[in-house]
């Protein structure tokens, strides 16, 4: 049947190379569109710190870079675990900040929908594909602390993204540390459960 299928890709064995390949086209397109949306705060800033300025569509770049690797057969949980807790963390953050606008009156335009849309896709993929992996005692640490370090930049020296209006920057800072809690409580109990499933490269 149709849902048992679709439970084998999403939940079983993600790994399929044709749903790998889908999965690198909308999100190497999603970060280009991600990475014009934010033209304004990248004018606004010193070239020497833009690394640290678009994180979602970084965080959706670095999730092409490991499902190519995935798709190409190619094993590297550290990168990859990088790449899909950053979308998680920022997929959810996108959708906190967005729905928080909506609630306070913002309005609720068809770019806002696809934003909010994406970002929640986002989220979803990212533990898609983590729940596999064989995590480490040192993954849990390299990432924790460079979540925490994005964290500081980007509520220390601001360069946090552009927010929907000036009284979020709470609501951003609380969601940010708290998401980086939380990612890094399921990678270590990811650790803790042994290596990840048997469906690890791409079929």
């Amino acid at each position: 049947m149709a849902w048992i299928k679709l439970r084998e890709i999403l939940w079983d064995n993600p790994f399929q190379k044709w749903f790998l390949a889908g999965l690198v086209i909308v999100n190497a397109l999603g970060s280009v569109w991600g990475y014009i949306w934010y033209r304004n705060q990248f004018a606004a800033t010193p070239w020497q710190v833009w690394p640290f300025v678009p994180d979602s569509p970084l965080s959706s770049t670095l999730m092409t870079m490991a499902l190519f690797t995935l798709l190409v057969g190619r094993r590297n949980v550290l990168f990859q675990l990088l790449a899909f807790t950053a979308v998680i963390k920022y997929g959810l953050w996108a959708v906190v900040l967005i729905t928080d606008f909506w609630l306070a009156g913002g309005q609720q335009a068809v770019t806002e929908w696809m934003l909010w849309l994406s970002h929640l896709g986002m989220a979803a993929e990212g533990y898609l594909f983590l729940r596999h992996l064989p995590v480490r005692a040192w993954h849990v640490a390299l990432v924790g602390g460079w979540m925490a370090f994005n964290d500081y930049v980007d509520y220390a020296w601001g360069l946090h993204p552009y927010l929907f209006t000036g009284d979020q920057l709470l609501l951003a800072l609380v969601s940010a540390v708290a998401l980086t809690a939380f990612i890094s409580t399921t990678i270590t109990l990811l650790y803790l459960k042994g290596p990840g499933m048997k469906h690890f490269r791409a079929e």
